[in-house]
């Protein structure tokens, strides 16, 4: 194992978020303002998942005010303090970049339904 795997390692959480493309999450993201922290929350649709180990990041797409904003977050970032998934995306693709172009109802992700 070379040094840089070690330190790889070392950096990855321990805790594994258990979401995928088209799952609905809502992030809460720790933001410092001078020497004040808060907690920001950024809900909206998964639609990539890249990388693997520390290198590892996902990609959240919302719509706010008319205007489709991304977030690409590390999985392993300091800064994220907790990952809710608020619902199962039942996709059948990798990516959803396609839902950059859809808007309104188009742009709705089929639920997961369980057992």
């Amino acid at each position: 194992m070379t040094i840089l795997d070690k330190i790889r390692k070392e950096q990855v959480r321990e805790e594994r978020h258990q979401f995928s493309v088209g799952d609905t999450i809502r992030i809460h993201v720790k933001i410092v303002e001078g020497n004040t922290e808060r907690i920001q929350q950024f809900q909206g649709v998964v639609i990539a998942r890249r990388g693997s180990g520390i290198e590892e990041t996902f990609t959240v797409r919302r719509v706010q005010a008319g205007q489709g904003v991304e977030r690409v977050f590390p999985i392993n970032s300091p800064r994220i303090a907790k990952i809710e998934v608020l619902r199962r995306g039942d996709v059948r693709r990798a990516k959803l970049y396609y839902l950059r172009d859809k808007i309104g109802r188009d742009a709705r992700v089929k639920e997961l339904r369980t057992k």
